[in-house]
Order: structure tokens, then C-alpha cells, then sequence
């Protein structure tokens, strides 16, 4: 992202010929606009300054936000293995020789907090894990739950910590997400990222424009900075060449990052809808006569006479780890299989690997749901009777429309969760690139000032009228293409129009300004 004209240059060492004509070197701005007979030589030597002042004007004012955003999304992708050694006490406990039953876990949980209430339980994902008990209490806020951390071989309680959104996020990890998110003012600041991710693609595809644009020696120039190159030179080499790295990425971040934004993100939500790629749910809802005579029908996690093996490749209850001597067990009344049978139909159902259920509710049934977001995503689900034990509704992850599979696996890489550390690593390493080309962009800018004139003067704009030696052939094109994108990203749009008008407010009063000397 430059914030500065990659081809005019004032640093003195810089002695290699320019490929593109600089700007004038009158600090004062330009009131001047080209003519509209200007004829350029190519497309591009038309296009070429719109871009320039487009890409330096978006640097220079939305920089400030994107720093903002990369730092926290730097620490944000750093959170997940700090996680583990900050609250290792509660996610960690001693491996026994076998587990207890997890209604057993959950009665520990209600034990320790009587306030709450259990919705739902994450079983351990590996052994020497705990099993995560989510409970609401009457001072939960919206979005949150409290955790209980149980360890599964012995149904101690191992501490309680309050759990943030569907990824289980710990106080740490929630906190940093929510200053990436909204700056700690709630809904108002989401303001701030959705700004900074509208503009983020804008700034990298015309940096990569103006980049690639420039002519070089060799195709290596591209992503090698320039040896021997000081000064402002330096500077632009370094920043051009981390950019062209970076770009792909940034753009990425961009496109999902606004996929859950508020303005943006309801548009491309409407657009999945309308195409019929909403994310699907499994159907928990119960059957008027589905908590009939449970003891008679068994079903899936039944008590049938066969318990001596499994069937068609299914295990049976007792092969289950931690499920011996669960036979016949069932809720109050015995209207609920309980949570341990529950669990035992998901997986004769195929949901291996780390699971969640969430307790049955008034008309619901459980739901028990994979939660491997890493590649190769593991995220189908089951509903599960508690009448009976029968399989519901069954819903494959590689069931979801396509857009749905796109946009979830978009949004857990963009979280850090898609392909684990090495995710977190490479978005660590996107975060720290885009604060050194910030940093770099406003170094180039700086270099620009006229300091022998007015030493605490700022660098040069970059002239108006660019637009004007656009040819109308193109120029109708693209208006029509900015005013359909500003559309769909609105903040985008409004803040565009914003630069705009006091643009074009500055330009009057400049030319009023000259004409009265």
C-alpha cells in the first residue's frame, strides 16, 4: 500500500531515470486540471494518474485504520497458542486410564455452579483435554457463556472461564477479537473495520497496478528489493516489493473479513439468499409424538438385545469410549435418553473426531455438531431424539451450497482456524506486512515534503483532474463499475463521495483563491 507517487522522487541519491513524468514540484497544490484534449499514449498512460491519486489519497486517510486493524489482528493470530499457555490449568488434565460418562461431567458442572444452566458440551478433542461445559447464568451477557472446564477422567471441575461466540474463545483471545472487531465501542465501532476492509482491496490492487506497471530490468525487480537503492528510492523498493508479496493475502482479508461486516456483509448475505446458498441447519425440532413410549423404541442409541457388537460398521454402545455400562440409561421419566446416548447415535451416525452437543430445549431435539474447522473441515451434524435415541436430520458439510462452503471456509482462515498454526502464522506474518507497508508509505510521503521551502510542510498531493485524461470511452465503464461496487460495499461508496465533495470544495476554493491574486 503506497501513500506516495512511485515515480516522482526528490531524495538527491536517486539517479535512475524516471519512466514516467513527475509531478511539479510546486508544493502548493495543483488548481490546474488537464484539458480534455489531452491524448495519451496508451490506456494505461491515461488510467495511470487516476490510480496514482486514488491509491495515494486512500493510503494517506484510511492507513490510520488499517494499522489499527493489522496490530490487533497481529496479536488476534497470536492469541490461540498464548490461549494454551495462559489457562492451561483449565485446558489441560492428567490422562487416566478411562473416562467417566459425560452426564456424570455435566452433574460436576452443575454441581460447582448451581446459577447456571447447561446448553451445550464440547467433548475433549485429544486425551489430556478437558470437556468444556457451556452454561448460561442470569449475568451472561448476549453472546457469551460460562465455561466450565471439567476433567473428563475424573469429573473434577478444573476452573471456569467466560466463553466468547461460536470458536469458544477465552477472555484473552475474546479481547483482542473484540478490539480487531469494534474497537471496544460495541456495534458503533464496527464502523472502524468494516472502513478499513472495504478500502484495504482498493489500496493493494491499485498499488499492484502501479507496481507492476513500472518498467524494470527483469521480472525479479518485482518482489527483490533494489540493491544499492537509498533513500526515498529505498523506500519504494521495499514497500513495492513486500506489496507484491502480501497482495494476494491482503485482498483475501479483505474479501472475507467484510463477509461478516455489518453493511457489507448483510448485502452478501441478501446475494447468497437469492442464489439459494444460505448456510443450511440440521432440523432439531421435535415430532408431536416423538416423546411417546420412548423405552419401546430404542432406535439408534437404544437398548435392543443385540449389545454384543456393532452392525454394518457401526460400534456399538460399548465399544464407545467412555460408554461402558451405559445401557439403558435414560433421562427423568424416561422421556431422555441423556447426553451419553445422545452422543453414542451421532457417532454410529459418522461424526468423528471433536464434537459438540447442545441440550435439548422445549420443541428441540440435541444437536450434536463436528467442530474440526481445520482442513479437511470436519462440520456435519445430527439432530437426536432424547425421546428415543433415533437420528432426526442429518446435514453433511459437503451438502452446503457451494457459496456457504466458500464463505465458511473464507471465514475460518481468516480467523486462524482453517489450517491451525500454520494459518495463525501466515496471518501473523500479513498483519506485520501491511504495518511495515503503512509504515513505509508514510515514509515515502514524508521524503516528499519541499523542506527547504517549508520545513514542517507535508509532501506533495498528488495533482487534480486525473479523471479528465480518462478517455469517455472508459471513463463511463468505470463509473458505472464505482458506482455498483459503492453500492454493495456502502461505506465505501459514502466515504468516496465524502473525499469527493471536499475535494472538489478545496479545488474551488483554490481557484477563487488564485483568481482574487
Amino acid at each position: 500500500m503506497a501513500i506516495d507517487d512511485p515515480a516522482q522522487r526528490t531524495d538527491p541519491s536517486d539517479r535512475t531515470p524516471d519512466t514516467t513524468a513527475p509531478a511539479s514540484p510546486d508544493p502548493a497544490p495543483d488548481t490546474t486540471a488537464p484539458t480534455a484534449n489531452t491524448a495519451p499514449t496508451s490506456l494505461w498512460g491515461a488510467l495511470r494518474p487516476l490510480v496514482l491519486r486514488l491509491h495515494f489519497y486512500a493510503g494517506l486517510l484510511i492507513a490510520p485504520l488499517l494499522l489499527v486493524a493489522a496490530t490487533t489482528g497481529f496479536l488476534y493470530s497470536l492469541s490461540y497458542q498464548a490461549e494454551k499457555v495462559i489457562y492451561r490449568h483449565e485446558l489441560r488434565a492428567p490422562v487416566g486410564d478411562r473416562t467417566v460418562p459425560l452426564s456424570d461431567q455435566l452433574d460436576a458442572a452443575r454441581t460447582a455452579h448451581p446459577e447456571g444452566t447447561v446448553t451445550s458440551v464440547r467433548l475433549p478433542s485429544e486425551e489430556g483435554a478437558t470437556t468444556r461445559v457451556l452454561m448460561s447464568t442470569p449475568d451472561s451477557e448476549e453472546f457469551t457463556s460460562l465455561a466450565v472446564f471439567v476433567d473428563p477422567y475424573t469429573a473434577e471441575v478444573r476452573g471456569a472461564l467466560t466463553s466468547y461466540g461460536s470458536s469458544g474463545a477465552l477472555p484473552v483471545r475474546a479481547w483482542l477479537s473484540e478490539t480487531h472487531r469494534h474497537l471496544q465501542l460495541g456495534e458503533p465501532g464496527r464502523l472502524y473495520s468494516e472502513l478499513a476492509a472495504s478500502w484495504l482491496w482498493v489500496v493493494a490492487l491499485g498499488g499492484l497496478l502501479l507496481w507492476t506497471a513500472r518498467k524494470r530490468a527483469s521480472k525479479r525487480a518485482l518482489v527483490v528489493p533494489e540493491r544499492g537503492a537509498t533513500g526515498r528510492r529505498r523506500t519504494l523498493s521495499l514497500h513495492g516489493s513486500l506489496g507484491m508479496v502480501a497482495v494476494t493475502g491482503l485482498v483475501l482479508l479483505s474479501a472475507t473479513g467484510l463477509t461478516w461486516s455489518a453493511y457489507a456483509g448483510g448485502n452478501i448475505t441478501a446475494i447468497k439468499d437469492q442464489l439459494g446458498s444460505a448456510t443450511p441447519a440440521v432440523s432439531a425440532t421435535l415430532d408431536s409424538d416423538s416423546d411417546s413410549d420412548s423405552d419401546s423404541d430404542t432406535g439408534t442409541g437404544g437398548t435392543g438385545s443385540d449389545t454384543g457388537g456393532g452392525h454394518e460398521g457401526h460400534e456399538s454402545m460399548e465399544d464407545m469410549p467412555g460408554m461402558e455400562g451405559m445401557e439403558g440409561m435414560h433421562g427423568k421419566g424416561g422421556t431422555d435418553v441423556g447426553v451419553d446416548l445422545a452422543v453414542v447415535a451421532a457417532r454410529q451416525a459418522g461424526l468423528d473426531g471433536p464434537i459438540a452437543v447442545t441440550l435439548p430445549t422445549t420443541g428441540k431435539g440435541y444437536v450434536v455438531a463436528q467442530t474440526d474447522n481445520q482442513f479437511p473441515a470436519r462440520l456435519d451434524s445430527v439432530s437426536v431424539d432424547p425421546a428415543n435415541g433415533m437420528v432426526m436430520d442429518e446435514l453433511r458439510f459437503a451438502d452446503y451450497p457451494v457459496l456457504a462452503q466458500l464463505t465458511r471456509i473464507g471465514i475460518d482462515a481468516h480467523m486462524g482456524l482453517f489450517l491451525g498454526l500454520p494459518n495463525q502464522l501466515l496471518l501473523a506474518a500479513l498483519a506485520l506486512a501491511l504495518i511495515l507497508l503503512i509504515v513505509w508509505g508514510y515514509r515515502m510521503w514524508w521524503l516528499r515534503r519541499p523542506t527547504k521551502e517549508r520545513r514542517l510542510s507535508a509532501g506533495r498531493p498528488i495533482p487534480r483532474g486525473a479523471w479528465r485524461k480518462v478517455p469517455l470511452r472508459l471513463l463511463l465503464p468505470l463509473g458505472a463499475v464505482t458506482a455498483l461496487v459503492g453500492w454493495f460495499l456502502p461505506l465505501l461508496g459514502i466515504s468516496l463521495l465524502v473525499f469527493l465533495a471536499l475535494d472538489g470544495a478545496l479545488g474551488l476554493r483554490a481557484r477563487a483563491r488564485a483568481a482574487r491574486t
